[in-house]
């Protein structure tokens, strides 16, 4: 699975949650949320970083 495929994966599956929160009024549902997002930052900043080091070893001269 790639890494984006994992980060649309994951954010579906926090929709449960959303919906709790904000039609059904669930208060502990949004603390599952603000969870989910602090996970879903890191997994970005992760991407982020394998992108960024792709990246560079693209740009380095090959021996």
């Amino acid at each position: 699975m790639s890494k984006l495929e994992e980060l649309k994966n994951f954010i579906d599956g926090m929709q449960v949650d959303y919906e709790k929160f904000y039609t059904k009024g669930q208060n502990a549902a949004g603390t599952r949320l603000r969870k989910a997002l602090s996970e879903l930052r890191k997994k970005a900043q992760d991407f982020r970083n394998e992108i960024q080091q792709e990246r560079l070893a693209r740009k380095s001269p090959q021996s």
